[in-house]
């Protein structure tokens, strides 16, 4: 058996600011700038960090079908002790 290489698709969101603000709609754009300009340079990163997943969440194409599955109550669910094990299982941060 060989490994084959996992297809990489581009982002919907370029990592960059802006991408990001493209992404995002009226007033969350506005709450994006300022809080990127506001940020100290050290803190910069993480807030195009999180406002890259805000705008990748805005744009997924299946939004639709999450926001209807938690509105009838079938969305799958898992606890936070689930989630950080899991995390940490892979090597990944849990701040």
């Amino acid at each position: 058996m060989s490994a084959q290489p996992h297809p990489h698709e581009p982002d919907r969101v370029p990592r960059n600011a802006e991408g990001i603000a493209a992404a995002l709609e009226g007033e969350r754009r506005m709450e994006f700038y300022r809080e990127l300009l506001a940020a100290a340079p050290e803190k910069a990163e993480a807030v195009l960090r999180r406002w890259w997943c805000e705008a990748m969440l805005d744009t997924d194409p299946s939004a639709g079908r999450f926001t209807e599955a938690a509105l009838n109550g079938t969305l799958p669910t898992k606890s936070v002790a689930a989630a950080v094990a899991r995390r940490l299982a892979a090597g990944l941060p849990v701040e």
